[in-house]
């Protein structure tokens, strides 16, 4: 029989060590390596260095010119620069935080020679201006650093925020009574069933009040919404249906905690609950190449459109909660989307989400 306690976390015993995954506190300042912050830089990059060539284009063909030129020189350090930072990140995180601009500045000046360098090797500078380009390229790091500081600062609030939403949202008063009051009408009829509610029920709350970091496995979500729907399917019995269809390969792929039962509640909640015939629950994912790709359908109340339309706007809170986590998490590596789905547009509905297979 697995642990039946309720609300409740099991204390670590005295003088244990602390789990490595337990997190710092403080999210990595040089975190450069994802896709989102490399394209932000070189755009950042690129604007500078177009709003400069203004000053010398005589024209639109001379400005495209110069920018091509400058980009020659300029998007090759500004890529180093990308993956300096990126390979050093563990080693500047112990740095004193003043030290992170300093050491940002160094690395822009040098990127900033190094571009002149490369104008000057190809011809395009007969004088090469060293300093300007130094200092240009320190400039520009610096800014690039302070990005790279509020992003890092605005990671760990923001992370702190949704969890605490998605965790008051969890305990919601009327799904914990509605489940004790399954449990309890099954308790003299069917008491192994009665059990099993309860086991199911302490698990979701002893893992929704747990810290679960920065990210978890897409297996243990599909565990943790597969616990949910268990406890649902006692509630509403043959009025939930529910389909399954997972790729076992897809099962490593890291996504925020707490993710998918919120989106399965939305979708019992909005699409089998109001139904008097009750309805149908389809979680699937695939792994395609790189990406992994979860849906999850549920079909709507036959209700006239204006019911409908009410309906499908409330899916809203949750849906944008796991929205900015997945791009708090993934950047603009994670699409999601979500809204009516199939022939009959308006009787399904459909959340998708695709992200990396490995982060």
């Amino acid at each position: 029989m697995q642990e039946t306690q309720i609300l409740s976390t099991q204390p670590a015993p005295l003088g244990a060590a602390v789990p490595a995954t337990v997190p710092a506190g403080r999210a990595l300042v040089f975190d450069a390596c994802h896709a989102g912050v490399i394209l932000r830089a070189v755009l950042f990059v690129e604007a500078v260095l177009g709003v400069g060539a203004l000053f010398v284009a005589a024209s639109p063909l001379e400005w495209l010119a110069r920018l091509a030129l400058l980009t020659g020189g300029a998007l090759p350090a500004t890529l180093a620069w990308l993956l300096t930072a990126c390979s050093l990140k563990q080693a500047l995180q112990r740095l004193p935080a003043p030290w992170h601009y300093a050491v940002g500045v160094l690395l822009g000046a040098l990127a900033g020679l190094w571009a002149c360098g490369t104008l000057a090797l190809v011809g395009a500078a007969a004088e090469p201006p060293w300093l300007a380009s130094a200092a240009t390229g320190a400039l520009l790091s610096a800014a690039l650093v302070a990005a790279l500081v509020l992003r890092a600062r605005g990671r760990t609030p923001a992370a702190t925020t949704a969890r605490l939403t998605e965790l008051q949202s969890r305990i919601r008063p009327h799904f914990l009574f509605n489940t004790l009051n399954s449990a309890i009408a099954l308790v003299r009829a069917e008491p192994a069933k009665a059990e099993a509610i309860l086991e199911d029920l302490s698990d979701l709350f002893r893992h929704a009040l747990v810290e679960q970091g920065e990210s978890a496995t897409l297996g243990e979500e599909i565990l943790l919404a597969r616990r949910y729907l268990d406890i649902e399917q006692v509630r509403f019995g043959e009025r939930l249906r529910v389909q399954w269809s997972l790729d076992v390969r897809a099962e490593g792929a890291r996504l925020p905690p707490l993710l998918l039962q919120p989106l399965v509640e939305n979708a019992v909640k909005h699409g089998i609950e109001p139904s008097p015939a009750g309805g149908r629950v389809r979680v699937a994912t695939e792994l395609r190449g790189s990406r992994v790709v979860v849906t999850i359908t549920n079909t709507l109340p036959a209700a006239p459109a204006a019911a409908l339309g009410a309906a499908q706007r409330g899916h809203g809170i949750a849906l944008a909660n796991v929205r900015d986590r997945l791009r708090l998490l993934h950047d603009v590596q994670c699409d999601f989307s979500a809204g009516p789905h199939g022939p009959q547009n308006g009787r399904h509905y459909q959340v998708r989400i695709s992200l990396p297979a490995r982060s």
